[in-house]
């Protein structure tokens, strides 16, 4: 089968349905192919900063998803090693352009509320993509079940394990030396965190406890792996047990978080991120190609900004895009297909242009933070007892205090 669509996006996660949304508000159809039979919510939810609300005011869902989350307060940071009160920071403060907000947001909402605003028929489930290739001024993309989408722009939101990234000479995302568990944690009563984002820093791991709104608590656990560690990934049980051995000394509601933590709630992975070089260097687009999200720059979560990173993708795309698709051409036949494709082209230029330097900040900072307040060693330590404590959540706010803009175009 050999279907022609105008726009097509892989992967129906966080970045690709943001673009889809914006290509929507401006009147321009895409078709999302998304591997699984479903919405996928790996990692439970995510830290949204004030860069996320304005990227998702700017696609109109912004609204719905605060009534369904809490409003956090600020950061609560402190050793598991020594039992001393954390240090306080508040997030109720100005940014350059207004007031900072910071919520814990289900991916599971995010993503269906994204969904529920798309047109029916947007997203075609089931759709792994297995290769693409050149058809004069289109793109071929050939998928699993044999079926193969003609489209005139191209749009990777497939993850750290992207086809299309490849596609356009990425290479594979490097392993950081860390990895992950997450979990989600429902308490059916108030789970007594209040309002604050608690920190934890530890001999070698780190650990957050963040509330999505009075009863739930999203956490994660990042740590450096052995060899004997990686039997983790594929038993929950023990992930588990592994968490509640290595926490330290910790709130007692914290380990009641894990604790409690139903087994299908907890998920590990490996830390992976693209080298921030390559997204210097790189090709962020190749002709009417372009990556978005996890495609464009994996990082570590050190800082809590891959999903928000992805949100601003969507918007900056989104706009970029229809600046290219919706221009009057006064020519026809194959002048006209040459002329669409050069206009896309810049396009996905302009787009390349305006997220190159923030997903190089984004990760390198990511990088470094993340070592140091994971590291080890005796200058690690002085370091991240010394700077990270003070500075940490002033360096969080910073990174936020961004605005990738509206979805109006010229």
């Amino acid at each position: 089968m050999e279907l022609v669509e105008e726009v097509v996006i892989v992967g129906a996660g966080i970045a690709g349905l943001t673009t889809s949304l914006g290509l929507h508000r401006l009147g321009i159809r895409s078709l999302v192919l998304e591997s699984s039979a479903g919405l996928r919510v790996t990692g439970f939810a995510f830290t949204t900063w004030t860069n996320a609300w304005r990227a998702l005011d700017a696609v109109g869902i912004g609204h719905s998803l605060r009534q369904q989350h809490g409003f956090l307060e600020g950061l609560v940071a402190s050793s598991t090693v020594v039992s001393k009160p954390g240090r306080q920071t508040s997030f109720k403060v100005k940014g350059t352009i207004g007031d900072h907000e910071v919520r814990c947001v289900r991916r599971k909402l995010l993503l269906e509320a994204l969904e529920k605003e798309l047109p029916d028929g947007t997203i075609r489930y089931s759709s792994k993509v297995v290769s693409i290739e050149e058809s004069g001024y289109l793109k071929l993309v050939h998928l699993a079940d044999d079926t193969i989408i003609k489209t005139k722009v191209l749009i990777g939101c497939d993850g750290v394990n992207s086809v299309v990234a490849r596609f356009i000479g990425f290479k594979k995302p490097a392993f950081a030396g860390r990895s992950a568990i997450r979990g989600y944690a429902d308490f059916k009563v108030n789970h007594g965190f209040g309002s604050k984002f608690l920190l934890l820093f530890g001999k070698g791991v780190r650990s957050g406890f963040l509330p999505c709104d009075d009863t739930t608590i999203y956490w994660f656990f990042t740590y450096i792996p052995t060899g004997q560690d990686k039997e983790l990934e594929d038993n929950p049980t023990e992930m588990k047990q592994f968490v509640l051995s290595k926490l330290g000394i910790v709130p007692d509601h914290a380990r009641t978080s894990v604790e409690i933590t139903e087994l299908d709630s907890i998920t590990s992975s490996p830390l992976r991120f693209r080298p921030p070089w390559e997204v210097l260097w790189g090709n962020i687009s190749k002709g009417n190609v372009s990556v978005a999200g996890d495609a464009l720059h994996p990082m570590t979560p050190d800082l809590g900004q891959g999903g928000c990173a992805a949100l601003e993708d969507g918007v900056v795309l989104a706009r970029c895009l229809a600046e290219a698709l919706k221009k009057e051409l006064n020519v026809e036949g194959k002048e006209k297909e040459r002329e669409e494709y050069k206009r896309v082209e810049m396009g996905l230029k302009k787009y390349a242009a305006e997220r190159r330097w923030r997903s190089f900040e984004l990760i390198s900072t990511a990088y470094i933070v993340g070592a140091i307040q994971q590291g080890d060693g005796k200058i690690m330590k002085i370091l991240r007892d010394a700077i990270m404590a003070k500075f940490l959540a002033g360096l969080l706010l910073k990174k936020a205090d961004f605005d990738c803009g509206k979805l109006n175009i010229s």
